[in-house]
């Protein structure tokens, strides 16, 4: 299989012993405000030194990329899983050495949903569009003319089928993430 071509973004924990790389553009830059989201990000920034997750609003910023769009390039020893519940079939992924939160995966998905202050400053993707805002905190109201659903829109829905079909329908796996983070509630 050919190389992904187009821009590379690195994103790295707060230390930097750990990196993805993730090539060609994103499947979509966003900010979630579901439930689940903000208690992990709760949760996850309550570890010791742990980085910002959470937006002032409570969202959570994301950069979503097909997996076989990203790769990771040092420090894959160092992720551990996250979950809300032992159940979970969503995890949440830290980089243990600094606490700070990769990526969120959902069972059989086909894309990661980076968190997007894991790239820098420069890096960083736009948002473009904000999702699950049923879910805000009381007294977050939107200013602004960009795209904001109540659930996971149309939309959002259709740029993810884009990417699967563009993969062939394809899932890969994420294999190389071992063991549970500790210290997360």
């Amino acid at each position: 299989m050919a190389k992904p071509q187009g821009r590379t973004r690195i994103a790295a924990c707060r230390c930097g012993q750990v990196a993805f790389e993730a090539v060609g553009e994103p499947i979509v830059g966003a900010a979630c405000y579901c439930t689940s989201c903000r208690s992990a990000g709760e949760q996850i920034e309550a570890l010791p030194e742990a980085p910002p997750v959470l937006e002032t609003d409570g969202s959570t910023r994301f950069a979503l990329y097909r997996k076989d769009r990203i790769l990771c390039t040092r420090g894959h020893g160092l992720l551990r899983a996250h979950r809300l519940t032992p159940k979970s079939t969503t995890r949440r992924v830290v980089a243990s050495c600094c606490n700070a939160a990769m990526f969120l995966e959902f069972k059989g998905g086909h894309w990661l949903s980076v968190y997007n202050h894991r790239f820098a400053p420069n890096d960083q993707l736009p948002l473009e569009m904000r999702t699950m805002t049923r879910d805000r905190r009381p007294g977050v109201e939107f200013n602004d003319a960009l795209p904001s659903y109540r659930t996971h829109s149309g939309r959002f829905m259709w740029r993810l089928l884009k990417a699967w079909a563009a993969m062939g329908f394809r899932a890969p796996k994420i294999d190389y993430v071992k063991g549970e983070a500790h210290g997360v509630s």
